[in-house]
């Protein structure tokens, strides 16, 4: 392609408006243009990155055996009323009516559809497994769309659905190929990632693992081992109870009075404690109407609500008490309450249970306790996992330590069982001719974010820095004064020639711009090998190459350099 048949429309500066590295490059090299809020034109080049990370999601989709259709974008409600998802979605699910006044979604997701064609289609073991899956734009009515294509409200995923006789199917047949597929997925666009064992959230079932895309920038926290290949969403990795005995009680148990003192911080302050040596109290509604439930865990450590969410006689989904129930059933606010005196369930987290003489809140406003012992003080609660893990605890499979790192989630499979398949009654018959409920798993993988993913890994103060597999061209050949000098332009087109003959995806800037602007929009659009062609190095034979991540250029003879970049690129 030659950039004066093609479109290029980058910028010195990024609009104010973007914060995060993708979304200020993606604006600058004009891969995107912004519409409204969340809504984005993907641009000539943006779009020959995004056609080619569909191709690639394609083809290992292909190859793992799952079939591809296309199911649209808007939905009926009566399918999500079916699964009850029509209230509980909430109002990111953007609806709409018809002329006729029936009610429509615009899908950001398609279990019920998916779910509706097998039930009509299928009605056999013998039928079975099946794995669909189609590439499509989904619509997420977010209410902060945020970091460009990032947190959008339009996407394109893709979304893939398996159907199966029994479980022993869904994880032999469905769920461990997709694993594998996304895991070459990945490989082959060249990112940094990590399969990890994450929470099922809305989407409901039984096992999940999310595919994270390693970058400082990242919202999701993810626990790694240093030896072993354990992994996990910092909010899923579990804690391991303590080893060892109980440390002896060392004081008695004071009162003491702490004006004002409502947050493990001001109480650290104000005793002049460790914080280590601080018990902090999170009172939850039990399951049961007017029922608390005590919740303790160290004043350092980071409350884990799914967790806790998972504990019996706590209300699903998590509630937090009621500043009323609370004072009438401690006695107290919020900020000064313990276990000391309170007849409710109380369990404490795996760090609490070997220490002793903590500091907690004496259920009277502005007293705390010093001193306080478990099974002395209070009767002894269950110990359980209640906290996110930090940097050093012990890995849960016992091997090493763990690490955290901030990751992009770009994609997700899941076990669903059979929350949907039940709900829409997408039914087979057995071998013994008896009906039974499908089991159904589902993958997804954000194409458009996985694009604003590897900016984020892959970037630099002159812009972005595309592997070979992702990048809308291979190769830019730049050359200087291609208007005004025949032979920078003969040695121009005869090597875009030859690398196009040869397969390569090539761009050939002949724009009639100043060698500054060429050479910049170059580093800014992360094309990964560039060829310089200008009349000085004519003169001696040669030509400048460059790779996008190397610091610096090589000088390479004219009748060498097709052949040299070609074997960058193993074409």
């Amino acid at each position: 392609m030659k950039a004066s048949q093609f479109f290029i429309s980058t910028l010195k500066e990024a609009p104010a408006e973007a914060s995060l590295a993708s979304h200020k490059l993606m604006l600058r090299a004009g891969l995107i243009k912004g519409v409204a809020s969340g809504l984005y034109t993907w641009m000539p080049m943006g779009l020959r990155v995004l056609r080619k990370v569909e191709n690639i999601v394609r083809e290992e989709m292909n190859r793992s055996g799952s079939v591809e259709l296309l199911m649209p974008v808007v939905q009926p409600a009566e399918l999500w009323q079916e699964s009850g998802r029509w209230e509980f979605y909430g109002k990111e699910l953007l609806r709409l009516k018809d002329r006729k006044d029936a009610d429509f979604c615009m899908g950001p997701t398609c279990e019920e559809v998916i779910t509706d064609i097998v039930r009509k289609e299928i009605n056999s073991y013998k039928q079975l497994p099946k794995n669909f899956y189609h590439i499509q734009t989904k619509f997420r009515d977010e209410i902060r769309p945020r970091f460009g294509v990032m947190r959008a409200r339009e996407f394109v995923m893709k979304d893939a659905y398996s159907f199966h006789a029994d479980y022993e199917s869904l994880v032999r047949d469905g769920y461990q190929p997709m694993y594998d597929a996304y895991c070459r997925i990945f490989d082959r666009l060249g990112l940094n990632y990590r399969p990890v064992a994450a929470d099922t959230g809305s989407i409901g079932g039984t096992g999940s693992h999310e595919f994270q895309v390693l970058a400082e920038s990242g919202e999701d926290v993810i626990a790694y081992s240093d030896a072993s290949d354990f992994a996990a969403n910092v909010e899923l990795a579990p804690t391991l109870p303590l080893s060892g005995e109980r440390a002896p009680a060392g004081k008695a148990l004071e009162k003491v009075h702490t004006p004002d003192v409502k947050t493990i911080a001001a109480l650290v302050a104000f005793l002049n404690v460790p914080v280590e040596q601080t018990l902090k109290s999170i009172v939850v509604e039990g399951e049961e109407e007017g029922e608390l439930v005590l919740l303790l865990l160290r004043g350092d450590h980071e409350f884990n609500d799914i967790k806790a969410e998972k504990l019996a006689g706590v209300k699903s989904p998590l509630a937090m008490a009621s500043p009323e129930l609370i004072r009438a059933q401690f006695g107290a606010d919020g900020g000064s309450l313990g276990p000391v005196g309170f007849k409710g369930k109380v369990y404490a987290d795996f760090a609490t249970e070997k220490g002793a003489d903590w500091v907690i809140g004496a259920n009277e406003n502005d007293y705390h306790y010093t001193g306080f012992n478990f099974g002395r003080d209070a009767a002894e609660p269950e110990f359980v996992d209640l906290r996110n893990v930090v940097e050093g605890d012990p890995s849960p499979d016992g091997k090493g330590r763990l690490k955290l790192a901030r990751g992009i989630e770009v994609g997700h499979v899941f076990q669903l069982r059979d929350k949907y398949s039940k709900a829409l009654n997408a039914s087979f018959l057995d071998n013994n001719g008896k009906a039974q409920i499908m089991e159904m798993g589902c993958y997804g993988i954000g194409v458009t974010r996985i694009v604003a993913a590897a900016i984020e890994q892959n970037n630099d103060e002159r812009g972005i820095i595309w592997t070979d597999a992702m990048a809308p061209f291979e190769v830019v050949i730049v050359p200087m004064n291609y208007k005004k000098s025949e032979a920078v332009r003969e040695a121009a087109d005869r090597i875009y020639a030859e690398l196009a003959a040869a397969g390569a995806d090539v761009l050939l800037d002949d724009r009639d711009e100043r060698a500054g602007v060429l050479l910049n929009d170059s580093e800014l659009l992360g094309i990964p090998h560039r060829i310089v062609i200008g009349d000085r190095a004519l003169k001696e034979g040669n030509v400048e190459y460059a790779r996008r991540r190397d610091n610096e250029p090589q000088s390479v003879a004219l009748n060498e350099i097709t052949a040299k970049v070609l074997e960058a690129l193993k074409v």
